[in-house]
């Protein structure tokens, strides 16, 4: 299995990203306790793992962590997926998710699970994330790229990429 794994904090408009390690993590909470050691306010795991789904795991001071995947159907095959599908149940913040999901195209049998609000006031709208999930030929990876090329981390998250 080929996993990325990769942290980006923001600090005073400054992002700064490395690879994390996931390895013991076995809940959101014990990843939201590991990245509270990346310094920074605001903390975005980003997770992508055999180009079959992208997980966001958001970590601000003294909030409960929040999580967006992209892809249910991932936590019957992935372990990672499944330690953060334990803890969600459905889409919400997308006023039309159900509308988006009924639109995307054949072949894509499951729909994103949790808060897809997750990085609305980073550039990317819940709705937006949500059709990003659905949209053909648009590949975990590229919905990361999307959402970090709006919140203006893109340049760290490509140099951990590269």
């Amino acid at each position: 299995m080929a996993s990325f794994v990769a942290v980006l904090s923001c600090d005073r408009g400054r992002w700064r990203g490395q690879e994390f390690p996931l390895d013991e993590c076995e809940s959101v909470t014990d990843i939201a306790d590991a990245a509270l050691d990346v310094p920074g306010p605001l903390r975005l795991v980003l997770i992508e793992e055999d180009d079959e789904y992208a997980a966001i795991v958001r970590v601000d001071d003294d909030e409960p962590p929040r999580v967006f995947l992209s892809d249910a159907h991932a936590a019957d095959s992935y372990p990672l997926a499944a330690v953060l599908a334990d803890e969600l149940d459905e889409v919400y913040g997308a006023d039309s998710a159900d509308e988006i999901l009924e639109d995307a195209p054949l072949g894509h049998d499951s729909a994103p699970l949790g808060d897809a609000d997750i990085v609305e006031d980073l550039g990317t709208p819940a709705d937006d994330l949500v059709r990003l999930c659905s949209s053909e030929g648009t590949l975990p990876i590229d919905v990361l790229i999307a959402v970090c090329d709006k919140a203006g981390c893109g340049a760290a998250f490509d140099d951990l990429r590269a």
